[in-house]
């Protein structure tokens, strides 16, 4: 008896262990979403600002409903698709069977990213518009597999002769289909239905891939968040798992609500419908505007109020590294204005994918600091517009770091006082610049036995030094104080700073990557006027000043910069780089191999 007691007990405590597991992480993001600061780890008190800030956000509200309409009618139309694609299986040759099902298994098997890219390239080589269309077709290519294995199964249970016996006893083939086989398989349809709706609204690599027209869904609205600290991300989550929940309970009660007729089924497509030709997204005035920028760049009210005071639509659409921005660009994907960083626009610029700028109609360009233009990627800006600048420098806890340490430059990262102290960025070129600039080496060089001494460099340093690789993530977590020392953009390292006054910022005398992310004008572009009257208007020092404000970076505006270090980040280093420092560069295009050769070094520094 004691042990069937005993093994009760661990038994409990197994399951108590493994829920609090899954569910710790959820109960804490909750909890966090009714915080007062803008911490996602250190809670200063209840509030519910998060909740209206999401409501008034029109971006995530359009989000919200692209997910919804998608994923319902995903699933209505996969669902009737596989299903009479399972019953149609069941009246075939062995073969054309075991076929069709192995077809059937190569999309579910299929990495998502691969089947992103071929959807991709699908829609580009027949010249169909990226948008809501587009969504919604890879949204139904994926789910109707999943439906089809969940049908098949009960397809294969049924009696053969059940439709034959219907038809006997007086009924159409489309009366024994639906009042007969289809209740049969209702348990399947069901698996189908909720499997499918949850594919559609869970997905975001297909649906990064695949859409356009400033379409986005839900998951590709917070991935974009995530680029900055946003506690709305809480409030999202928060809301979007309590309907989850309750769709799980709904779905108990599932099979006895579905017994509504298909008329009833039929109103309720025909509503969504009504909804989807109405969705916001779609815009008719005469003028349009696409732009293409990173996520988390642009304040919104910004580009509506330039719609406003143009008379046009601006169609705005983001994206996560200039990597899959040119992808999406090289795939056929067309936009008037784009906002790459440094090296991205040289690699566009010799590929001949941009045209020059007219200056003439930027009636701001004396208000850019000079110190701002003619980098080495367009030395005479024929292509480029600055849009934010900064640098790459090291943020630090004046308490913990030692300042006469401070004078090892890029070595503090490896001295092992500060041993399991230490954030790095997680970037490639960026980590590969830190190791190059302390051993005296050009960040843009192409010796092979220079990367390779930078490589050992790194490697030194993960051995040493327990370093942590981290994204965006650094901002709260140095916020929080978890270490001492990071690798940081110097608009995140304001940012920073501005909410944790132990912290100062500083540049090793070696140099950094001084970057500029700048306004350009594709080849594709329709109305060069308007993306140059787009252009003028970032520049303006109120629309600036409020940008730079959301966003957080610095601006190439000189009085704006000014302004800002008396206002908003008065005495914060971080946001004031040494603009033109000696040892200062900016990261240039590298060719196919060099490309490859830092790459599978990086690689393994990552694996070490």
């Amino acid at each position: 008896m004691r042990d069937k007691k005993r093994s009760k007990i661990l038994y409990v405590l197994y399951i108590t262990c493994l829920l609090i597991f899954f569910y710790l992480p959820i109960v804490v993001m909750m909890v966090f979403s009714f915080n007062s600061s803008k911490s996602l780890t250190s809670m200063t008190g209840f509030s519910l600002r998060w909740y209206g800030r999401l409501i008034s956000d029109g971006n995530i509200m359009r989000a919200v409903y692209v997910s919804l309409t998608i994923a319902i009618f995903a699933t209505i139309i996969s669902v009737i698709l596989g299903t009479i694609t399972a019953i149609g299986l069941s009246k075939n040759r062995r073969i054309i069977k075991d076929t069709v099902l192995n077809i059937n298994n190569l999309p579910i098997m299929n990495p998502d990213i691969v089947t992103a890219i071929g959807l991709m390239i699908l829609f580009s080589s027949v010249m169909m518009q990226k948008g809501y269309l587009t969504m919604l077709l890879a949204h139904i290519a994926f789910c109707t597999p999943y439906v089809i294995t969940s049908v098949y199964p009960k397809v294969r249970q049924l009696d053969p002769s059940l439709a034959d016996a219907a038809m006997d006893l007086g009924a159409t083939p489309v009366e024994a289909l639906v009042k007969v086989i289809i209740p049969m398989l209702r348990d399947g349809i069901y698996a189908g239905v909720l499997l499918a709706f949850t594919m559609s609204f869970d997905d975001f690599v297909i649906s990064y891939f695949v859409t356009g027209n400033g379409v986005e869904n839900i998951s590709i609205t917070v991935y974009n968040m995530t680029k900055r600290t946003n506690p709305t991300i809480n409030a999202l989550s928060t809301i979007v798992i309590l309907v989850i929940a309750i769709l799980l309970i709904v779905s108990k009660l599932l099979p006895a609500m579905l017994k509504a007729t298909m008329k009833k089924i039929m109103a309720v497509a025909l509503v969504l419908l009504v909804g989807f030709t109405t969705f916001a997204g779609i815009k008719s005035n005469g003028r349009t505007l696409r732009v293409f920028i990173p996520g988390e760049y642009i304040d919104p009210s910004l580009v509506e109020r330039f719609e406003k005071e143009h008379d046009c639509d601006v169609i705005l659409e983001t994206f996560d590294s200039n990597e899959s921005m040119y992808t999406k660009l090289m795939s056929g994907s067309e936009y008037d204005i784009l906002v790459p960083s440094d090296y991205m626009i040289e690699r566009l610029i010799k590929e001949d994918q941009l045209v020059p700028i007219d200056w003439d109609k930027i009636s701001n360009k004396d208000k850019i600091d000079p110190a701002n233009m003619g980098y080495a990627f367009d030395p005479d800006n024929t292509y480029s517009v600055p849009y934010f600048v900064g640098s790459v420098g090291i943020l630090y806890d004046t308490n913990v770091v030692a300042e006469e340490d401070l004078s090892e430059g890029w070595e503090l990262l490896r001295n092992p006082k500060y041993a399991g102290n230490i954030y790095m960025y997680d970037s490639e070129r960026d980590s590969f610049m830190i190791a190059l600039k302390s051993l005296g080496y050009s960040m843009n060089t192409t010796d092979k036995d220079e990367i390779t001494e930078a490589y050992n460099w790194l490697i030194d340093q993960r051995e040493k030094m327990d370093v942590v690789y981290v994204g965006d993530d650094v901002m709260d977590n140095m916020i929080s104080g978890n270490k001492a020392i990071a690798v940081v953009y110097s608009g995140d390292g304001a940012y920073i700073m501005a909410e944790n006054d132990n912290l100062e910022y500083f540049e090793p005398e070696e140099g950094t990557n001084e970057w500029c992310d700048a306004m350009v004008i594709t080849k594709s572009c329709v109305d060069t006027d308007l993306a140059e009257e787009f252009m003028d208007y970032m520049l303006e020092y109120d629309v600036v000043y409020q940008n730079s404000l959301f966003v957080g970076y610095t601006t190439p505006i000189t009085e704006v910069r000014e302004d800002f270090k008396v206002d908003e980040y008065d005495g914060i280093s971080a946001y004031t780089p040494n603009f033109g420092a000696p040892n200062n560069e900016i990261f240039g295009y590298q060719e196919e191999d060099i490309r490859a050769f830092y790459s599978d070094l990086w690689t393994k520094v990552k694996a070490y």
